[in-house]
């Protein structure tokens, strides 16, 4: 696996008005995050092919109290244009600012890279995605 030179790990993400958070943190995914990940995304990925994401350092994952609740993959279009294409939160934690927080770690770690955008879509029948895109 290729090192990450000037990565960020956020550890203790203090999201305002949300102490239930205290103990998040957002980070590369590992290996051992594989069977999270796969579990938690619907799109039936390929396993080997989201093992080469984690492997290139392109899945982020939100932990809270030692336990994984959301994951982040990030894509290069024309090997150059950053964009997310899946951002997940576990059910029972949606609405508590998982997502945004993995979107915050995401923006500073592509900065950090020289980035300047990042991408994101979601599909037009799906209202929980779409309102979640426009607030951010």
């Amino acid at each position: 696996m290729r090192s990450h030179p000037n990565i960020l790990e956020l550890d203790n993400i203090l999201i305002r008005g949300r102490p239930e958070l205290k103990d998040l943190k957002v980070r590369l995914a590992r290996i051992e995050d594989l069977d999270f990940c796969s579990t938690i995304d619907y799109s039936h990925l390929d396993k080997l092919k989201l093992r080469r994401e984690v492997e290139e350092g392109r899945v982020f994952v939100a932990e809270l109290s030692g336990s994984l609740v959301g994951y982040l993959r990030l894509e290069y279009i024309w090997h150059k244009v950053p964009f997310i294409s899946l951002i997940i939160v576990k059910e029972e934690f949606r609405g508590r600012g998982i997502g945004k927080a993995m979107l915050n770690f995401v923006e500073n770690y592509l900065k950090a890279k020289g980035y300047k955008f990042l991408y994101s879509s979601s599909q037009a029948n799906e209202p929980g995605p779409q309102a979640w895109h426009r607030k951010m």
